[in-house]
């Protein structure tokens, strides 16, 4: 309605309302009246209260209990509002907020943003992704750990780190490494071990023509991952590293360049790559047979219903690895899949090298209940589609 009178809430980071005005009480009292300001959008029943705030009291009124804390509530709004009378009403069996209250809470116009910015394209979308970025000021309700809570705070916490992944390509494309930098900072902050925001932060210091810099955020990143996880960082985040370290030296000779761009690789294993390189070499091993006239095909491996993915893939990983030549790429596709390039091969020379792959696979790993299959096309050149044939 036109006449409603509306009063904020801030929910993201510490609670408070009206701008940023703190809120004294206990523990308790706090994150009842945070649970009412959540779900102000409906009627919350006596039960609903009870069984959240009074499940393991063992007294025998705990509807007591209930109706001192609804003074009490009642009392802290009376407090922040002085101004605004009957804010909660009683109903029989349940309490709603006064219709001609409207309450604004920051994580609805939070998510409204982030939502709105996936039906959104170019500069539009960025605004909008920066918008969201800039609203989010920390941990849902932080200091509240109720199990109410952790739901929804993990559920605010991926829309924004959603959003910092999908803003930061468009940052990096239109080269504004402080806000990326800035960004990235955050959102590392938030979760470290995504490695998108620290491959982000050292492009960014490469940039801006910080390698130490970059260098060292590398090194933290490493290092925190190796604590917590027990993981390494992926190739990607090593070769950036590499780099780095080779532009930090101002004297730079023509060995020191050669050995900066010279692969170390794994003698007698194929190339693992992100499927962002593979396809960069599947588009120049395209160029390549447009000259040369041979041919190569692509191949995607994926292992059945019947498999344990996390375990059936790393086999699968490690016979392609072991098995294709040291030229061959191969690339994870999704989570029960591969997709390799055979380069030279032909569709018959595929068929007989995907046979030997089956055979070492199901050799090795004689009790692995995952039924390979494969999908062959060869690579045409001069285009950008393959002709498709199914094994």
């Amino acid at each position: 309605m036109s006449n409603e009178e509306s009063i904020r809430f801030g929910l993201l980071g510490s609670f408070s309302y009206s701008y940023d005005k703190s809120v004294k009480a206990g523990r308790k009292a706090l994150s009842f009246l945070q649970y009412l300001v959540v779900n102000h959008t409906r009627s919350i029943s006596s039960e609903e209260l009870l069984e959240y705030f009074w499940a393991e009291d063992i007294s025998n009124s705990p509807g007591t209990a209930l109706r001192r804390m609804m003074f009490t509530v009642r009392s802290l709004l009376k407090e922040m509002f002085p101004d605004k009378e009957r804010l909660l009403i009683t109903l029989p069996g349940c309490y709603v907020w006064n219709p001609d209250i409207c309450l604004v809470l920051d994580t609805e116009v939070f998510e409204t943003v982030c939502l709105d910015a996936g039906k959104m394209s170019g500069e539009e979308k960025c605004t909008r992704l920066l918008q969201a970025v800039a609203l989010y000021k920390g941990e849902f309700l932080a200091g509240n750990d109720s199990e109410w809570v952790l739901v929804l705070r993990q559920y605010y916490q991926t829309l924004y780190l959603d959003a910092c992944k999908a803003v930061l390509p468009i940052l990096y494309q239109k080269e504004q490494w402080m806000k990326l930098l800035d960004i990235c900072s955050q959102a590392y902050r938030v979760d470290f071990a995504t490695e998108e925001f620290t491959l982000y932060q050292m492009r960014a210091l490469i940039a801006l023509g910080q390698s130490e810099q970059a260098v060292r955020q590398y090194e933290i990143f490493r290092d925190r991952l190796i604590q917590e996880y027990e993981i390494m960082p992926t190739r990607q985040a090593e070769q950036l590293c590499t780099l780095a370290s080779g532009l930090r030296r101002k004297d730079l000779g023509e060995q020191d360049i050669f050995e900066l761009v010279d692969e170390d690789y794994e003698e007698g294993i194929a190339f693992f790559c992100t499927f962002e390189i593979f396809r960069q070499i599947v588009a120049l091993e395209r160029r390549h047979i447009e000259r040369s006239g041979k041919s190569s095909v692509l191949v995607v491996i994926s292992f059945g219903k019947g498999a344990v993915p996390s375990t059936d893939a790393r086999r699968l990983e490690r016979i392609l690895l072991e098995k294709l030549r040291t030229g061959d790429p191969v690339a994870r596709l999704a989570a029960d899949s591969y997709i390799l390039m055979l380069t030279g091969a032909n569709i018959e020379n595929a068929r007989l090298v995907m046979g030997r792959i089956d055979c070492d696979f199901h050799r090795i790993y004689r009790h692995s209940n995952a039924n390979l299959t494969y999908r062959i096309a060869p690579l045409v050149p001069g285009s950008s589609y393959v002709t498709r044939e199914i094994l």
